[in-house]
């Protein structure tokens, strides 16, 4: 059976959400996936859900409505996968405690906004990661964020505490799987806008990588 995957996409532009989910788009169609691209997140009551095996979210600072919140969260939970990177995905719907229970975290801060710091990866033999360098360089927003105990980790950053000291040698997941109800979740806080996925192609591998895993394409 051919696979599908939904992508909606909206919110801040400043994520470049329509230039990143055209890239992941197009690689996803690579690997043989079938795609459809909606902007907002009407489509998620407008759409059978269940006929995806993927959801992509690409949606920040926005909102969500009780029904469609709803229809998302209970394709995934009966075994719909979903994945996305940075705050398309996880700083996406902030007063919707329900969707970052799903996400397994949440966006709080990026202290020094855009910077230079180092990203670590923790398991260096899983499928996403393979292949992957142990250690690459970032020059971008380093996010902070609350995340859920049960995620497992695949890489992480360490904050240097520079420009807020009280959080010097913070651990911090940048990349996790984990599961909600039957569904797969896939999350990577890297790829603050489409100059990251141009420059350091670590960022884009690893999101398609996430995603091709979910299917059982990797």
């Amino acid at each position: 059976m051919k696979k599908r995957a939904l992508i909606f996409r909206g919110g801040w532009d400043g994520h470049s959400p329509i230039e990143t989910t055209d890239m992941i788009a197009e690689k996803l169609r690579a690997a043989g996936v079938e795609v459809d691209i909606h902007e907002g997140t009407k489509c998620l009551t407008e759409l059978t859900l269940t006929d995806y095996q993927l959801i992509v979210p690409m949606v920040t600072m926005s909102k969500i409505e009780g029904a469609e919140e709803k229809a998302l969260l209970a394709a995934i939970r009966g075994g719909v996968h979903c994945g996305g990177w940075h705050g398309g995905m996880c700083d996406s719907f902030r007063n919707n405690t329900d969707y970052q229970y799903m996400t397994g975290g949440q966006w709080v801060a990026h202290p020094g906004n855009i910077m230079d710091y180092t990203v670590i990866v923790d398991d260096v033999d899983h499928p996403i990661m393979k292949g992957i360098p142990k250690e690459f360089k970032m020059h971008s927003e380093q996010y902070y964020m609350h995340t859920d105990p049960s995620n497992v980790v695949l890489a992480k950053t360490v904050f240097k505490g520079d420009h807020d000291s009280w959080i010097n040698g913070c651990v911090m997941p940048c990349v996790w799987i984990r599961r909600y109800g039957k569904g797969k979740i896939f999350y990577s806080s890297l790829g603050h806008n489409f100059d990251d996925f141009k420059n350091t192609p670590e960022v884009s591998e690893i999101i398609i990588r996430g995603l091709l895993w979910m299917l059982d394409l990797l």
